[in-house]
């Protein structure tokens, strides 16, 4: 059984400033997007985005993840502890922030980009779909960092790569290192596959169908190996709340993809009227 590093959550230390790894790992995130749509942009440019489009669109997206995320959280998870306490839904320094919320978030911003710009919803998302999953890859690995929302306790068929986290339990228990797990299929898989899929052109709605698939799924699949937030547990059937989100997700998705390429296959796929 592997032990939990321990890291300092904080990265660098001045004086009264301290700097977190979580932090950081959000820098990351946009610094990524901003350097994989360049790429995308030269190896695509029939799509019609400029550098300051790319600028635009991180700009919207942070807004969105963030008020979308925070929102998020407090709907989904806590609605009645932040019913109760109201002021509260605005410390985010004490964390709690919903992927599936700063989602929803993200499509409102991109929704209010397209018309900025006189493109169509999914032109956009089928842009900015590829570059999203290295920015959920980061999220998970400032989880990890922090030993934050670690896994179920392990089976001795997995003891070899699972790992006790001191700062959860005072005795060694065996857990599924699980921001890993979701760091390895949401970040760095599901990047490949839409990075790859996206190269050359695709019927309008199908990169970002691809993208609701793969997350929706492998999101249902590693919450297997996920804790389940202690304050709500397992759900109906079994299933946490992150599973329950991404059901509709994986859904949405397939019935994307065959409206995408119907549409395609009829010529009636909608046109650009980017500015």
């Amino acid at each position: 059984m592997l032990i939990h590093p321990q890291f300092d959550p904080i990265a660098i230390s001045l004086g009264p400033i301290a700097v977190r790894w979580y932090g950081l790992m959000y820098v990351a995130a946009f610094v990524l997007f901003l350097v994989l749509g360049r790429m995308h942009m030269k190896r695509r440019p029939d799509l019609g985005f400029t550098k300051e489009h790319l600028d635009d669109l991180l700009f919207y997206g942070m807004l969105g993840v963030v008020l979308g995320g925070r929102l998020g959280f407090v709907l989904f998870y806590k609605p009645m502890y932040y019913l109760s306490n109201p002021i509260e839904i605005f410390y985010i320094w004490q964390g709690g922030m919903s992927f599936h919320g700063g989602f929803l978030g993200v499509l409102v911003a991109m929704l209010l980009f397209g018309r900025k710009t006189g493109r169509t919803f999914w032109q956009v998302t089928d842009f900015i779909a590829p570059l999203v999953p290295t920015g959920l890859g980061a999220g998970r690995l400032g989880n990890f960092i922090n030993g934050e929302l670690p896994g179920r306790v392990a089976e001795a068929s997995v003891w070899p790569w699972a790992m006790w986290f001191p700062q959860v339990d005072a005795t060694a228990i065996a857990r599924h290192p699980s921001q890993l797990y979701q760091f390895a299929t949401e970040g760095l898989l599901l990047f490949l596959i839409l990075w790859i899929y996206s190269r050359k052109p695709r019927p309008v709605r199908a990169v970002s169908a691809v993208f609701l698939i793969g997350y929706g799924s492998f999101r249902f699949l590693t919450e297997f190996a996920r804790e389940p937030d202690s304050f709500l547990g397992l759900l109906s059937l079994g299933m946490s709340m992150g599973q329950w989100l991404s059901l509709p997700m994986v859904l949405a998705g397939i019935a994307l993809f065959v409206i995408a390429n119907r549409q395609s296959a009829t010529g009636s796929a909608p046109k650009a009227r980017a500015k």
